[in-house]
């Protein structure tokens, strides 16, 4: 596959359609939506639960035990690399250990690697701001925008050799979980502020004087 992305690209780098790297998988069949986990009950991953190129699930929507059981299409694993495909398209979130097993609805398209190790490589690219303009500008629709399994396919993707690959998706993880860590610490200092304003407030305990 010879484009005009491939100018100037170092030796050994090539462009190459996204189907060419994954398997595109959609999530069958729409599923019950539990509003609140019970036992048993699987997380239902939906296009609001990707941020920041992860899953953080809302607490909002699970699949049912029983239904669950029996469903293997629309679960996912490590590796695996979701991509927002309706509303606001290509949002993209890597599936870690801690969410193998999980649902994805069918809003949200699951691109598994046919080489797991790549699949942070994929992840960060498929986010950065080329893959996410093309995405968009290939979606249809006024009222609500979408794009398909079909032409998600074709997206070109840029690929290094694959050490360059595992370098590069190592140091964008990297850089991905100091955002979580320090998104944790606001969120968590956030939370003790409002508490201590309040007992400051009611007069327990006292400020000490400077």
């Amino acid at each position: 596959m010879t484009t005009d992305i491939e100018e100037g690209l170092p030796q050994g780098w090539r462009v190459v359609p996204l189907s060419q790297l994954c398997e595109l998988r959609s999530a069958g069949a729409p599923v019950n939506v539990l509003k609140e986990v019970e036992p048993g009950a699987v997380p239902l991953v939906r296009p609001a639960d990707l941020r920041e190129r992860r899953i953080v699930h809302s607490g909002t929507a699970f699949v049912g035990a029983e239904q669950a059981e029996g469903l293997t299409r629309g679960r996912v694993r490590a590796g695996d690399v979701l991509v927002t495909r309706t509303g606001t398209v290509g949002r993209v979130a890597l599936v870690t250990d801690a969410e193998t097993g999980w649902f994805h609805n069918t809003h949200v398209l699951c691109l598994r690697p046919a080489d797991t190790a790549s699949a942070p490589y994929l992840a960060g690219f498929l986010a950065g701001p080329g893959a996410a303009a093309w995405m968009n500008g290939h979606a249809a629709g006024s009222a609500i925008r979408s794009i398909t399994v079909g032409t998600l396919a074709g997206l070109p993707v840029v690929l290094p050799p694959p050490g360059e690959q595992r370098r590069i998706g190592a140091v964008l993880g990297a850089l991905d979980e100091k955002i979580r860590v320090h998104e944790e610490i606001a969120r968590t200092t956030g939370l003790l502020r409002e508490s201590l304003a309040g007992l400051l407030m009611g007069g327990n305990p006292s400020v000490p004087p400077k």
